[in-house]
């Protein structure tokens, strides 16, 4: 009897790395009543897949590297929780002549981040889903190629020749803008040298 209770605990601690195992998870009862809400309220449609987007944010940001409370870091970036507002304001004090070169400088910089914190080659194609996903996570906007044009929905910046510059640089393309209201819409002209590798 005692060798079959052992043999059964082998086997359910023994289990492959692909099988689904049970959890249990306590929580406070205000922590319960906000996940019912969200859950009721259809924000949600429950905990498995509400913890599973929870996991995919805590990893994909780095949350662990974070030192609370106000300083986040994601790989060698600072990350801060900033109001569209206060953005518009500095780009409102921008010449627009500007906005594509300011552009490419923010691509640029975000290109060196994601290459050094997820090894990503961002102006490899292949790897654009990747890229896009990085960007939506860190709440830029959705990003989607669709053939030849690269689509922007949701763009945290409403600045069209922003966007051109910033995706110019970060993919290594070159870039028709085809509207400047949303969706962004722009046409991939020419891939640059490293993206056509």
């Amino acid at each position: 009897m005692q060798e079959d209770k052992e043999k059964r605990l082998r086997e359910m601690t023994q289990k492959g790395e692909g099988s689904a195992r049970r959890t249990t998870i306590i929580l406070e009862k205000e922590e319960r009543e906000f996940i019912d809400s969200l859950i009721r309220e259809g924000k949600e449609p429950g905990i498995k897949p509400l913890i599973s987007k929870m996991l995919d944010v805590y990893r994909s940001m780095t949350v662990y590297d974070w030192r609370f409370p106000g300083e986040y870091y994601c790989g060698i970036s600072r990350i801060a929780f900033v109001n569209v507002e206060l953005i518009n304001i500095l780009i409102q004090h921008v010449a627009k002549e500007k906005y594509r070169e300011i552009g490419r400088n923010m691509g640029e910089a975000l290109k060196v981040s994601i290459e050094t914190t997820l090894g990503i080659k961002a102006a490899e194609r292949e790897k654009w889903p990747d890229v896009f996903k990085r960007l939506r996570v860190q709440g830029l906007g959705d990003f989607y190629l669709r053939d030849k044009y690269l689509l922007i929905k949701t763009p945290f910046i409403n600045e069209v020749q922003i966007w051109a510059g910033f995706l110019e640089s970060l993919l290594g393309v070159e870039l028709d803008v085809k509207t400047s209201s949303q969706p962004l819409v722009f046409e991939i002209r020419e891939l640059g040298p490293e993206a056509s590798e």
